[in-house]
């Protein structure tokens, strides 16, 4: 560390080490440990699809579906609960259950819409449209796992997934003053397989999408 400002310390060198020695040989005791943080994190999915009777994610055939809406964060999950979900319209038929630094679901598969899992609704008139509402946080090294547990459920021909998710304004990058921008506003991104009317604007480049939406 430097003791006053603008001293110049030279970084140590590495250069000559072995490789024995900078690769420590992991121990037993390491191992352990990796493992168990390894199996602690894994993602667990259980759908109630049928008679109540709770089904793990890898279980039976991929049902059929044909909307699937994923709201990701506590606002999209919050708008989820205002404008759809405050009726007697849906049932709760699933839940997926993780741990990682910022979320910690109860070993339990008891699904209340106030716990901070991620669960899943069907709409009652029609049992191919799903809802995803996710308030927990997923970790970079649980995203593929979410997915792939996830979409491993349902079949993939004709499926439509709508993600919605939120960020912070200061991170929406344009030529204009975000003072002057409306909040909350909407963007949108679409594939090109994606034929429909589109209700709002496109989001610009060089604009991004993170995390789980970007997954």
């Amino acid at each position: 560390m430097a003791t006053f400002f603008g001293e110049v310390v030279v970084a140590p060198s590495r250069s000559g080490v072995d490789e024995e020695e900078e690769a420590r040989e992991e121990t037993p005791e390491d191992r352990e440990i990796r493992r168990e943080l390894e199996k602690k994190r894994e993602v667990d999915v259980h759908w109630t699809l049928k008679s109540g009777a709770t089904a793990e994610s890898s279980a039976g055939e991929p049902f059929l579906c044909s909307k699937f809406i994923v709201a990701i964060g506590h606002n999209a999950a919050a708008f989820l609960s205002s404008f759809i979900l405050d009726s007697v319209c849906w049932e709760v038929v699933g839940v997926v259950k993780l741990w990682n630094e910022w979320c910690r679901t109860p070993n339990t598969t008891n699904v209340l819409p106030t716990d901070s899992f991620c669960l899943f609704y069907r709409l009652i008139s029609d049992p191919t449209v799903l809802l995803c509402q996710c308030s927990c946080y997923v970790a970079e090294d649980q995203q593929f796992q979410w997915l792939e547990k996830v979409f491993s459920c349902m079949q993939k021909e004709s499926l439509q997934v709508t993600i919605l998710s939120t960020c912070p304004v200061a991170d929406y990058k344009t030529q204009e003053s975000t003072l002057t921008l409306p909040s909350p506003f909407l963007k949108a991104l679409k594939t090109k397989e994606f034929q429909e009317h589109v209700c709002c604007p496109l989001l610009e480049q060089p604009n991004i999408v993170r995390d789980l939406p970007a997954a």
